[in-house]
């Protein structure tokens, strides 16, 4: 009988349970940082996809008013039957609506803007995720230290499978594989 071995100590259970939840506490302390500076850069993209989509519309908006009072100038033109001046206020008008040289009409800044809510919009979609996440990592930390103080394996587990969770949702979160 001398394979049998006696049970361990609490203060020997203890020292096991700190040195793995030590690293483990590292992992999930460093996945909550990166996980924390990306939802802050997903944070940040949506404010500032915002504001330039509204800035864009409000050009957008700019333009359709000159276009108006230049359409109005048209007709007035026409009506004097003063055709250079007409012309050139069609042109004006037509550049107004549609400028590729310098993608100032309305059909680049409608297209832009769009493009840019779109953006907000993906990003918007995302940032959920890195909230779960950043929860379940701090949960995680949690069960980890209570672990340490009741000396409990299976709380130590149960930190390595929240903070698993919350790892699948940092994942979802920054290339959103699942289709929700």
């Amino acid at each position: 009988m001398a394979d049998e071995k006696k049970p361990l100590s609490r203060s020997e259970r203890e020292a096991q349970i700190k040195d793995k939840a030590g690293w483990v506490i590292t992992v999930i302390a460093a996945l909550l940082a990166v996980n924390t500076y990306v939802a802050n850069g997903i944070s940040g993209s949506v404010l500032t996809n915002t504001i330039k989509a509204n800035d864009v519309w409000n050009f957008y908006q700019a333009k359709s008013i000159k276009q108006s009072i230049t359409e109005g100038q048209m007709e007035d033109a026409i009506a004097a039957n003063n055709e250079k001046r007409a012309a050139e206020l069609k042109a004006k008008i037509d550049r107004y609506e549609s400028d590729p040289k310098t993608g100032e009409g309305k059909k680049e800044l409608m297209a832009k803007a769009i493009q840019l809510e779109e953006d907000r919009d993906a990003a918007k979609k995302r940032s959920p995720w890195f909230t779960f996440a950043g929860t379940a990592f701090q949960l995680g930390i949690v069960l980890l230290s209570a672990s340490i103080l009741a000396v409990s394996m299976p709380m130590f587990w149960g930190s390595v499978v929240v903070s698993s969770i919350g790892a699948f949702l940092m994942s979802q979160g920054l290339w959103s594989w699942l289709p929700f």
